[in-house]
């Protein structure tokens, strides 16, 4: 990838933007056309992502074709910018084509988006992405030998190939998200061809970035998920905490004037329009750096730094000091006789301005706790300013914050109680059991990963002296993930309230959740009890996949079952694997002990 070397930046934990790391000076970074040519040099790749994204079941071939397509498009607007064709916005051009392919909307059963026109057909492509991606085959896999002589012999169409896979298997995540994991296994590639124990290289260093890969999916499922369903004023909010937290000291002032650079990006990236994405995001890299005396003191020597070091550089900035003059309490929100005026002059304006200086005086909250503060007090106020003595009735503020704080710390406290009395993989059981019954209508594939990475979240930070905040902003990710972003997707109608209702409450929405009575199970076990000879070739990881789809599957079919049932049940089926493949004929056994666990499961 001769031009695509990228790089990440990120505010705060959970804040994640990209940015070009282009071969340019630091002067240059708020240089458009920088921008501009990045894209017209890498135009094939954005296309792979976009098509990849759009039609996930298109296969390669069709994606090359498009890819070069687009590439003569390129190639002919920089000719002659003036031909009619050339002043179209480059996501329109890009279905346009998509739409013209002949018998592709046919193919793929798209026909009725390309019947569209305008940003209804581009949200139409938008809703026919599906998060769920179980329905294409497994990612291949190469033996590093040959992965390293394909490298060599067809660099480019091994890079397309790897673009398009990861692509169409994370259609909600950011065009520069991708380029960047991308850049980082075009790297690991080179490096790992270059070794003795290739196989060993590999598997150490792509776990890196597929964290990374991960962590921003999670992020940015969950942000385009808020506004997709909440509309802009969520999005402006989440924006505001994070922004507040990691730079204390930023003026108000300034703090809106780069939230409408950082909430504006979010349309192109969250709609799919990966050009305008990727403008966006260099955007706003332009204005903290060129702001940088004004908005954190860390970053001066990041900023400084020439592009492709400086990304990567503020990501691991820490949280700028909180100014030695900002008390614990803003007494303007509370103890102010005008409370009600101001909030009625401008209630978008006030609300921002009142998250602002809560969250940049309790950094040690999580973005999720300082949005159900920011809405317990707009309800409290709600309640105030519609009695004779509005300051008496709000200087109890304090009081409700710190009563909802206490209520998400309950659940968190709880939540790290299982992990530390229930261990790795009973937890994990506990977490499948309780997604299943709540989310039945979800794929086994997408609830097994779900209670997978809810361990991974209370494994990370129960241990953490930040606690509260790491497990609250994890666990919310997860349930952003759970609610998806599309706003057809419905799983049973106590979950959509959950997902739907209120974005700073859902966490507690889905602590109350019980098991979906008006679930009909599955009428027959449907193989779940049939069990072959490849359970005892399974390798440890691969083993407790099939325990975590065996216990899910269980759980579908017979949702009436106790926890403590369920387990026990587990532990039989665990038991015959064990038996069976000790067994002169493993086969036989399978056939002989599955039907006596289907009977016991039957009779529970």
């Amino acid at each position: 990838m001769k031009q695509l070397k990228l790089t990440g930046f990120v505010i705060f934990f959970f804040f994640l933007t990209e940015s070009l790391t282009l071969p340019t000076k630091p002067q240059d970074v708020d240089d458009v056309s920088v921008t501009k040519k990045f894209i017209e040099e890498n135009v094939g790749y954005i296309t792979i992502i976009a098509f990849a994204q759009y039609i996930q079941e298109a296969s390669f071939e069709e994606v090359e074709m498009l890819a070069k397509a687009m590439t003569e498009y390129r190639d002919k607007c920089l000719a002659d910018r003036t031909l009619p064709e050339c002043s179209k916005l480059a996501n329109d051009v890009l279905l346009e084509n998509i739409c013209a392919m002949e018998g592709l909307p046919q193919k793929h059963n798209f026909l009725h988006c390309c019947r569209k026109i305008d940003v209804e057909r581009k949200l139409c492509f938008l809703h026919n992405k599906k998060a769920d991606v179980g329905f294409l085959p497994p990612l291949p896999t190469l033996d590093p030998e040959e992965k390293c002589q394909t490298f060599k012999n067809n660099r480019e169409s091994f890079l397309n190939n790897y673009i398009y896979e990861i692509s169409r298997r994370n259609p909600f995540v950011f065009a520069p998200t991708l380029l960047t994991v991308a850049a980082r296994f075009e790297e690991m590639t080179k490096t790992c061809c270059e070794e003795q124990e290739k196989a060993y290289c590999f598997r150490t260093k792509a776990e890196h970035f597929i964290q990374y890969l991960k962590a921003l999916s999670s992020y940015q499922k969950n942000v385009c998920g808020a506004l997709m369903k909440f509309g802009p004023q969520i999005l402006q909010s989440i924006n505001t905490a994070v922004l507040s937290q990691k730079f204390p000291k930023i003026e108000f002032k300034e703090l809106t004037s780069l939230l409408k650079d950082v909430s504006s990006k979010y349309d192109g990236c969250c709609e799919g329009d990966v050009v305008e994405c990727i403008h966006g995001r260099s955007k706003i890299m332009s204005h903290i750096c060129s702001k940088q005396d004004s908005i954190s003191s860390k970053i001066k020597g990041c900023c400084e730094k020439k592009i492709p070091e400086r990304g990567e550089c503020i990501i691991y900035s820490n949280k700028d000091d909180r100014p030695n003059d900002l008390s614990l309490r803003e007494t303007k929100f509370t103890e102010s006789n005008n409370v009600c005026e101001e909030r009625n002059a401008d209630r978008g304006n006030f609300k921002t301005e009142f998250l602002y200086e809560y969250a940049r005086r309790h950094t040690e909250l999580s973005i999720p706790e300082l949005l159900r503060i920011a809405e317990t007090y707009e309800d409290l106020l709600g309640e105030c300013c519609n009695t004779e003595n509005p300051p008496d009735c709000y200087r109890d503020a304090e009081n409700r914050f710190n009563e909802t704080t206490e209520k998400s710390l309950k659940i968190v406290q709880q939540e790290c109680e299982h992990f530390q009395n229930l261990g790795k993989d009973d937890l994990k059981y506990y977490y499948l059991i309780k997604l299943t019954k709540i989310a039945p209508q979800l794929s086994t594939e997408e609830l097994t990963f779900l209670g997978k990475e809810m361990v991974i979240a209370l494994t990370t930070c129960c241990t953490l002296s930040e606690e509260f905040a790491c497990v609250d902003n994890l666990m919310d990710l997860v349930l952003g993930q759970l609610c998806g972003i599309n706003e057809n997707r419905n799983i049973n109608p106590a979950v959509d309230h959950c997902c739907k209702t209120n974005f700073a409450f859902r966490r507690s929405c889905f602590e109350g959740l019980k098991a979906d009575k008006a679930y009909v199970p599955l009428p027959t076990s449907q193989g779940l009890f049939t069990f072959h000879t490849d359970l005892c070739q399974a390798h440890n990881e691969e083993l407790q996949r099939k325990k975590d789809r065996f216990l899910v599957n269980l759980v579908k079919w017979k949702p009436e079952l106790r926890e403590d049932k369920l387990q026990s049940l587990l532990t039989d089926f665990t038991k015959v694997v064990a038996t069976c493949c000790k067994a002169e004929g493993p086969a036989a056994c399978f056939s002989e002990e599955g039907p006596k666990l289907a009977a016991k499961s039957q009779a529970a």
